[in-house]
Parts: structure tokens; C-alpha cells; sequence
């Protein structure tokens, strides 16, 4: 499906941040929020399908055509939650709703919950709560980071003699997809470096993180949530091979539609994207 297209650069206070705009001006407020390691491009089927409403779709910090964070600077969720509002200032959006897939969800949800007052709607895909850790691990996890950060100097990023390889390697990466959405996260995500081509994400996005939410802090999150939500779950996804989930998820006031696909169901072909805004067209739409 093909559709027109803003490629724009968001100057924030702290950072610059790519964007793809969709839709007309005077559509709902939507931001798109992609998952961990991939681009805007994740939305590159779904966009144009969803009706009535402006699309931001960010590349997270890091990702993507985004810049990369200063020195020193990390990638937790409540950083990426503070990029969103600061995009969102810019765009003078007091009230706006949010399109998360995976860690965009994710982080969509901290920030829903953390400040109610500025979310109108969560669509959902396959993503729901961070990973946590309990107290007694904190010590090891902590651990874990800081030697892999003291490791990560002498890491190298791959480079594929031809932009082909990087797509297969990317359709077997974290949330395996199809060939024909690994070209479009690739086509965004690679850039020239001698010998061929490499990734353009920070190396630090591969780091474990120093610090987990409790599984309480994160269900609190869950739970501070006032806005509608609409999620949806792939069959063959992330979030219905946990039981617990599949468990919490029947005690929560969301509208859940299970869909048949893979974690990526959204961009690995045009079925699974139609499929995707015939479910969020009459939320997202919706007054």
C-alpha cells in the first residue's frame, strides 16, 4: 500500500529525534512508539491504514535516523516516556493518544500511567509490561550491566558485504520477521560504512539494563492506567506464550483482539496490517 509520507527531524531540548508524519494535520493526535532495535518503519503498513488521525511515528533515541544519547546517557523506558511528552510539547499537544508495538508499548504504558492527564487513548500491540527483577536480584543485575558496559568498547558491530544480508540477519533477530518487513527496517536502519553496510542503532541499546522494575511497580502502572486500551495479541507472539499474562490480561479492562502472526503481525505483510487497523480504526477514530 503506498501513501504519502513526512520525513521530518523533531529538535528537542536535549536531542534530536526523526519522525514519519501520516495523515492529515487535523487528525487525532497519535504518537507511534516502535519496538526495541527497530525503526519508524515498523508502521510503514499500519500508518496509512489507520483513518482520521496524524500519525507521529518516532525513531527512539538511538534508533533509526534519531540521534544517539550524549555520552554517559542510557536508554531506560522513563527516558524514551520523557522524549514522547517533550515531542509532544512541540507539536502543542496537550491531549494526545499512543501506538506502541513491543518496548513502544511498553513504554507507552509508563507514560499513561504516569501522567493520565495527557493520554487520550493506548493501542496496543503485543506489548504490555517491562521485564522486572525482585529485590535480591538487584545486586547481580547491576553487576551484569557494568561489566558489559566496561565490555562494550571492544565490541565491534557486525557490517554485511550487501544490504541482503543484513535482511536475513534481521528476519532472525529479536521478534523474527518476514522478509518483506526485515527490508523496511533494514532500508531504514542500515547505513554505509566501509566494507558495506552496518547498523545504525547506538551499541549501547544491547546492554543489560542496571536497574528493573518490581513485577508490583510495573502491574502499578497497569493499574494507573485511566484512558481506553485497546491491545492487540499475536497468536504466535510474545505476549500469549507467558501464562501469567495471558492471566493478568483477564483481569484488566481492556478491549483484547487475538490475532493470528508473529510478533511483527502489524508489518509483515499487508494482511496482518489490515487485520491491525480493523481493529484500532474505530478506537483510534472514535470521539
Amino acid at each position: 500500500m503506498t501513501t504519502q509520507v513526512e520525513e521530518v527531524r523533531l529538535r528537542l531540548p536535549h536531542i534530536e529525534l526523526a519522525a514519519h508524519l501520516y495523515g492529515p494535520e487535523d487528525g487525532r493526535p497519535v504518537i507511534a512508539l516502535h519496538g526495541w532495535l527497530d525503526n519508524a518503519a515498523s508502521f510503514a503498513r499500519l500508518a496509512p491504514r489507520l483513518q482520521g488521525v496524524r500519525i507521529v511515528a518516532l525513531d527512539f533515541a538511538g534508533h533509526g535516523h534519531s540521534d544517539h544519547r550524549a555520552p554517559g546517557s542510557d536508554y531506560a523506558l522513563w527516558a524514551y516516556a520523557h522524549d514522547v511528552l517533550t515531542v509532544a510539547e512541540q507539536f502543542g499537544w496537550q491531549r494526545f493518544s499512543l501506538l506502541g508495538h513491543s518496548m513502544g508499548a511498553i513504554t507507552a504504558v509508563l507514560l499513561a500511567g504516569a501522567m493520565p492527564e495527557r493520554i487520550e487513548r493506548l493501542a496496543l500491540i503485543d506489548g504490555l509490561l517491562p521485564y522486572t527483577a525482585e529485590a535480591e536480584q538487584a545486586p547481580s543485575k547491576l553487576g551484569e550491566a557494568l561489566r558489559a558496559k566496561l565490555a562494550l568498547a571492544n565490541k565491534r558491530k557486525p557490517v554485511y558485504s550487501e544490504m541482503g544480508r543484513a535482511v536475513k540477519a534481521r528476519m532472525k533477530g529479536v521478534g523474527a520477521v518476514s522478509y518483506e518487513a526485515a527490508q523496511l527496517l533494514a532500508a531504514r536502519g542500515l547505513m554505509p560504512v566501509p566494507g558495506g553496510y552496518t547498523w545504525r542503532t547506538d551499541a549501547r541499546l544491547t546492554l543489560p539494563s542496571p536497574l528493573r522494575l518490581s513485577q508490583a511497580q510495573a502491574l502499578a502502572f497497569v493499574q494507573a492506567l485511566a484512558c481506553p486500551v485497546s491491545l492487540v495479541l499475536a497468536e504466535q507472539g510474545m505476549l500469549l506464550a507467558q501464562p501469567a499474562l495471558r492471566e493478568l490480561l483477564e483481569t484488566l479492562p481492556f478491549t483484547i483482539h487475538r490475532l493470528p502472526g508473529g510478533h511483527h503481525l502489524h508489518l509483515d505483510d499487508e494482511v496482518g496490517a489490515q487485520r491491525v487497523a480493523d481493529c484500532f480504526n474505530p478506537f483510534l477514530g472514535s470521539p
